[in-house]
């Protein structure tokens, strides 16, 4: 895995500085939009090989709450088919459908899955223990949560309070930033 490359990546495409309040409601004056690494081609290519050095192996499905995970899921499920790697992807609606295909869950996912929950950037990590809590509700399993960065650093106690492997591509100190701030 070519970390450094995800990195260099990530601080030229991703990094916002200026004056920001993140969904907390804490300020802040670096912001990450890690969209812009996840939606280039160059950029989900590194996070995919970053990525697939780190799924489990018994994996066989990849998402998260919409709109974070999309690209990210999608653009890692892409690179592993390429490799003869099966991974199906799903989003997790931030609400659930009353009508045709009902529920919080769209895509491929099916009951007994073994599921990596990803996301693009995640601070607090509520959201993405959100995706978790549905993804079990819809009857799969997670076995992993993998993110292109962990701007907080606390996901990880509350990845490991549910004994789910937390497995962060880049950290906030990775960036030359303090977790958090």
């Amino acid at each position: 895995m070519d970390r450094d490359a995800l990195r260099r990546h990530v601080l030229e495409h991703s990094v916002r500085r200026g004056e920001f309040t993140l969904k907390s409601g804490q300020r802040t004056t670096w912001f990450l939009d890690t969209k812009q690494t996840a939606c280039r081609p160059d950029g989900i290519l590194l996070v995919a090989e970053a990525a697939l050095d780190v799924i489990p192996p018994d994996a066989n499905a990849i998402g998260g709450l919409t709109m974070g995970a999309d690209p990210v899921a999608f653009g890692i499920a892409a690179v592993a088919a390429s490799r003869g790697r099966e991974l199906r992807s799903f989003s997790v609606r931030k609400e659930a459908k009353d009508h045709g295909v009902t529920g919080r869950i769209a895509g491929a996912l099916q009951p007994g899955d073994r599921v990596v929950i990803t996301e693009d950037t995640v601070t607090r990590g509520t959201s993405i223990m959100e995706a978790v809590d549905a993804v079990e509700a819809f009857g799969a399993c997670p076995v992993a949560i993998v993110v292109i960065v962990d701007r907080g650093g606390t996901c990880g106690a509350l990845a490991a309070a549910r004994g789910i492997p937390f497995l962060p591509l880049l950290t906030a100190e990775d960036l030359g930033f303090e977790p958090g701030t």
